[in-house]
């Protein structure tokens, strides 16, 4: 008889494993839909907005406003979100699933009780709740992307997790270059009528976009597609340099080029800088590879096309330099000097002076732009306003209705006081100013866990998972520059915690093999 429960228990445990493998397997098939389908969509959708402001200034005014990029975004990465969480729960608990034991998890319930409280507290619930109706990146969708993160770094994947992911990634550098190339060229897509027809699909008849739209690439705006394929690029390029097939070699290598091609037609600088701070990093990987000198070849090729991609970019606009080496030289070699006229040469003394006693308004502030491109000036304002409500902040995506936006010096560092400032250009910040110090803290937690993982696969430079420390870490380096989104930060979490989960086994099973 003991013998039979033996056969029945074991067949038991069989069968729980075989279960968890297939969850697992369609569970990674939904986050491989976030990571390469999910940044692709745009379409058109007219949104009610509910304003918690009485102004005349269009932009923070109610009504039904016109979006893009983000809503069905945001949309998809709810419901596969929810879908995810359903498998994994059912995986939990019929299945006898586990969960790791790690201090990640202590740090991710902290920050999700955190954002909750900050929603439930913020001057503008609806608004904290969702987002604003163009960016979707609320309380909502941040749930979401830790729903994601804690699910990725709880699921087996299988041994090829990292050319599954790279492979995810490929259609949207090829679709968006291609997009971009149309833009920088001035021959935009969106002026097409079959791609007007095909983001417009679920547009109510009478809706169409407005006059001067155009389409820079599938993200919302060059930010974003900067600070994206700057990550992209480096994933790729190390792809390249770690990757024993040599189609996938060439491959990655090319998608590379596409990607940092995509960075400079973007016109901002944040993924210029990203892949300034991830070189020595790239270099450090080339050099502790078993083929360095080929390595290091590939990394130089790669350094030599991206100047020539600047050289040549720039003849066509000579704000690709500005965006790029001109954050460090000042002088544009692109730029055609202006030719100034002194007006003393038309002296004809045909001048009327008013008298000599007379009030003198204040000179008003000559119109720049600040350090930063006006960063610099919007966080300054924005730690002001973390003073105020230091505990549980503003709930997150509000700053557009908290952040002041006549002031005085807007003039001299957003070009005109007319700017209406409605992110804070930081990610960091962002949480800072959404959830207050307690939810920072907690953010700042999780970070540094995940900066700790992906520096000892770097430092190893031999494990499997070096390619997703790379987008790891060059994800958060762009992050001081740009703000989340669900088609960035959605994918790029999953990445975190497939990190997490694949690097803790690659690191653990090296130590073994060394004792």
């Amino acid at each position: 008889m003991s013998k039979f429960y033996e056969k029945v228990a074991y067949h038991d445990v069989e069968e729980d494993i075989q279960s968890q493998k297939s969850m697992d397997k369609w569970i990674f098939g939904l986050l491989l839909i976030v990571i390469g389908f999910v940044p692709l969509i745009v379409l058109g959708s007219v949104i009610e907005v509910q304003s918690p402001l009485i102004t005349n200034i269009s932009t923070l005014m109610g009504g039904e406003k016109g979006d893009l990029f983000t809503h069905y975004k945001a949309l998809v990465v709810v419901i596969i979100t929810v879908l995810a969480t359903l498998l994994f729960m059912a995986k939990i608990l019929f299945m006898n699933g586990r969960i790791r034991k790690t201090k990640l998890n202590y740090a991710i319930g902290a920050f999700a009780v955190i954002i909750v409280l900050s929603t439930i507290f913020s001057p503008n619930i609806t608004i904290a709740l969702h987002g604003q109706y163009n960016r979707s990146d609320g309380a909502i969708s941040w749930l979401c992307y830790l729903a994601l993160f804690f699910i990725a770094m709880n699921i087996e994947y299988p041994k090829k997790v990292v050319k599954y992911v790279t492979y995810a990634f490929t259609p949207l550098t090829i679709i968006n270059f291609i997009i971009i190339s149309f833009n920088f060229t001035g021959n935009d897509l969106l002026q097409h009528g079959w791609m007007n027809k095909l983001v417009t699909l679920f547009l109510p008849g009478d809706v169409n976009l407005s006059e001067g739209s155009h389409l820079v690439g599938t993200l919302n705006h060059g930010n974003y597609m900067s600070g994206m394929f700057a990550i992209i690029a480096t994933m790729f390029l190390v792809n390249s340099i770690v990757s024993k097939n040599m189609l996938d070699k060439i491959s990655s290598f090319v998608l590379s080029i596409l990607s940092i091609l995509i960075v400079l037609m973007s016109l901002s600088t944040s993924g210029f800088l990203t892949m300034i701070v991830m070189l020595p990093i790239i270099l450090w990987i080339a050099f502790k590879h078993d083929k360095k000198m080929f390595a290091l070849g590939q990394v130089i090729v790669f350094c030599i096309a991206s100047v020539a991609g600047v050289h040549v970019l720039a003849k066509e606009n000579a704000k690709v330099w500005d965006e790029s080496f001109g954050f460090f030289i000042s002088s544009n070699p692109y730029q055609e000097e202006s030719i100034s006229f002194n007006s003393d040469i038309f002296n004809w003394d045909n001048r009327v002076y008013a008298a000599d006693a007379q009030f003198e308004l204040p000179a008003p502030a000559e119109s720049g732009v600040g350090a930063g491109s006006g960063r610099v000036y919007i966080w300054s304002y924005i730690i002001d306003l973390v003073k105020d409500r230091p505990m549980l902040g503003y709930g997150l995506d509000t700053l557009i209705y908290n952040f002041p936006h006549n002031n005085k010096d807007a003039r001299a560092n957003l070009e005109t006081q007319e700017v209406i400032v409605d992110k804070p250009h930081n990610m960091y910040l962002g949480i800072l100013y959404g959830t207050g110090i307690i939810g920072f803290v907690a953010f700042l937690a999780l970070i540094l866990i995940v900066v700790g993982r992906s520096l000892k696969a770097v430092l190893n430079g031999k494990t499997s998972t070096i390619v997703l420390a790379v987008a790891t870490l060059a994800f958060l380096c762009q992050a001081v520059f740009n703000d989340t989104l669900p088609g960035t930060a959605a994918p790029l979490f999953i990445i975190l915690g497939i990190m997490q989960k694949k690097g803790s086994e690659d690191l653990t099973s090296e130590h073994i093999d060394e004792v």
